[in-house]
């Protein structure tokens, strides 16, 4: 099974790119800016992540950021976690960023999204590694901000594939960014958004009716409510779960709690993703192993979400076609190989 996870083709739909900093290339580009971070070691600020809820983590999240101020220190950031997931069979990812975060610091949007979009670039042609951008809205911050950067968006529409929304659930409902929404799509972005993570199952509804969201991140409180169960089943609207991020920031006191067997059971389009990779402990591979190892999800399981997430992906209908036949064929040359291997195979 191990062997199995490790190398089945995987795509990666959540993720935010500020959130897989390591702490090494943080303090690496601390020093070359010349900022001091308020950590003595790596060590010491690995031990910061004992984060209690969304909000203690979000303030580290932010703290880290304010190391990247040039095109260059975007690159390096976004390069590394593109290497980290091709090593882990990653064959397409959606990336969240938030500009927002660095142009009030004073950071160029160009700046921002050209070193991100440059490391994307160079993965698709030396890792084969496909990709597309989703720029965030930070959900804390009012809607005409949210407007304003939408507009300092437009003139780079063949970069950015969609938009987001993140940040702070709590108070701060998805239908206060209908318009910015509205917007973006009559643009043609796709949109999708973060939504029952902490907040309530009608956070996922104002995200699905307001926002026209084609994908919810995260989504693990829809339980709550069989009414949007069967919504989100019927329409198979996808999932974009995050296990290990769930436990770490207290949704869950613990793994073995989180509802994501449940939630494949009852047959919602559940996909598998790392959220903060660099704050949470685990990228795609470490929450596939761990959900297998907690809560027993077995081969056909394990297909089913990898299928779900190439399918649920904003690749074209041909694209996403030559994933899935790829996936397909590695879960049959895989099933034939322990045949071959098998004691009774003779």
């Amino acid at each position: 099974m191990k062997a199995f996870i490790h190398n089945i083709p995987k795509a990666e739909l959540h993720i935010h790119i500020e959130g897989s900093l390591e702490p090494e290339l943080m303090f690496e580009l601390a020093a070359k800016n010349n900022i001091r971070l308020p950590f003595e070691s790596v060590a010491d600020l690995r031990r910061a992540y004992n984060f209690t809820d969304l909000q203690s983590f979000l303030d580290i999240y932010y703290q880290g950021a304010q190391v990247l101020l040039t095109e260059d220190d975007f690159y390096q950031m976004t390069r590394a976690y593109l290497q980290k997931a091709a090593e882990q069979n990653v064959r397409h990812t959606e990336i969240f960023f938030d500009p927002q975060t660095h142009t009030a610091r004073g950071i160029k949007f160009e700046t921002v999204l050209q070193g991100i979009h440059r490391a994307l670039l160079d993965a698709g042609q030396q890792l084969g590694l496909s990709s597309n951008l989703i720029m965030c809205f930070l959900r804390h911050l009012s809607a005409e901000e949210g407007m304003k950067t939408l507009e300092q968006a437009l003139p780079f529409k063949d970069c950015i594939a969609g938009v987001g929304l993140d940040s702070t659930e709590l108070g701060h409902p998805p239908e206060k960014f209908k318009h910015v929404f509205d917007l973006a799509r009559q643009n043609g972005f796709k949109t999708v958004a973060h939504a029952g993570e902490e907040g309530p199952p009608e956070y996922i509804w104002q995200a699905l009716k307001s926002l026209k969201a084609e994908r919810i991140d995260h989504g693990v409180r829809c339980v709550e409510d069989a009414r949007l169960v069967e919504y989100l089943v019927k329409e198979q609207v996808p999932l974009t779960v995050c296990p290990l991020s769930n436990v770490k920031l207290r949704i869950f006191d613990n793994l073995r709690q989180h509802n994501f067997k449940q939630m494949l059971n009852l047959g919602l389009c559940v996909t598998i993703n790392s959220d903060d990779p660099a704050y949470f402990g685990g990228y795609i591979e470490d929450n596939f192993r761990a959900l297998h190892e907690v809560h027993g999800l077995d081969f056909q399981d394990i297909y089913k979400i990898a299928r779900n997430a190439f399918k649920a992906s904003f690749l074209t209908l041909a694209e996403k076609q030559k994933h899935l036949d790829e996936l397909d064929e590695f879960v049959s040359d895989f099933a034939r190989r322990q045949m071959q291997d098998s004691p009774h195979s003779a």
